[in-house]
């Protein structure tokens, strides 16, 4: 299992997940990262460029291109691989499973073989520490690249997660749904998809910012926006069927059978962005270190 680490971190940081080959998505987000001065060095994606939308290749071009991190996803591991399937984890014979016939053919047909070289090379995990503090990125979890972890996911499965890290805070993707969950003095953090909405009836996607403090780390999680009718024309272009096209726009997603009951009950409420930022305090002596700091 592969480990980038960044080092110790004293600046912002911002992560996203999902991109699934939406190229209108994946483009605002490196404008908006532009926008607020965060260089790619500071830039974790999560994985799973190439999915649900119509650009798989034009997609993964744009993230290498740009020279963020990249945390291997189950779609880059099977795209990587040349396998039959996308890896996603999906029940065999659910509705996410076959409708991820059609994608997954899509995009095996349209990414390269530098891209799939490329991708057979991107670590399991990104690490980094700040403010004292240990972070890890992976795609779905510890444990395996393709669990799904979601808000209501059961505390005990989220402590057994924990349980296989020494890091204090630990941010996945693969579910496609932004929260934070706190356990004792621990955080799991998940930053969304940009991809694709969050199952909460818009057409906002999501991504992260964590930034320091002289006393804490804050995680935030930002709604993206951008050309989403563009997206569905491109899909509409080609010739993707209607059902993740449509959730560009509706924000419901096509089948919610990968979520824990109390995920499914919340299915088109709103998400609040109030309700999507927390702050991890830092430990004293890191405090009164970067309170001396000049400036």
């Amino acid at each position: 299992m592969r480990t980038r680490e960044l080092g110790a971190l004293s600046e912002p940081v911002l992560v996203f997940g999902g991109p699934v080959s939406n190229l209108h998505a994946t483009q605002a987000m490196l404008e908006v990262a532009k926008a607020l001065g965060i260089p790619p060095a500071r830039i974790i994606c999560t994985g799973d460029l190439a999915a649900y939308c119509a650009q798989p290749a034009e997609t993964i071009d744009c993230v290498m291109q740009s020279g963020v991190e990249v945390v291997m996803g189950n779609c880059e591991e099977s795209l990587a691989d040349n396998s039959d399937d996308c890896g996603c984890g999906f029940d065999e014979d659910s509705t996410c499973d076959v409708l991820a016939v059609d994608w997954y053919r899509h995009s095996n047909a349209q990414v390269t073989a530098p891209q799939r070289s490329w991708m057979s090379t991107l670590p399991s995990r990104i690490a980094f520490s700040m403010n004292a503090k240990r972070f890890v990125v992976v795609h779905g979890a510890l444990s395996s690249i393709n669990r799904f972890v979601f808000p209501a996911t059961r505390g005990k499965d989220i402590d057994e997660e924990l349980a296989l890290t020494d890091a204090d805070v630990v941010i996945g993707g693969h579910s496609g749904v932004p929260f934070t969950r706190a356990r004792g003095d621990r955080l799991w953090h998940n930053c969304g998809s940009i991809g694709m909405p969050a199952n909460d009836g818009t057409s906002r996607t999501w991504y992260s910012t964590i930034t320091p403090t002289e006393t804490s780390v804050i995680l935030q999680c930002h709604p993206l926006r951008y050309d989403v009718g563009g997206a569905r024309a491109a899909m509409t272009e080609a010739g993707l069927g209607p059902a993740y096209s449509d959730t560009l726009e509706s924000g419901i997603w096509p089948s919610n059978d990968v979520m824990p009951a109390g995920d499914q009950a919340r299915q088109g409420v709103a998400l609040d962005e109030d309700n999507l930022i927390h702050e991890l305090p830092c430990p004293l002596e890191s405090r009164s270190v970067l309170m001396a700091a000049p400036g």
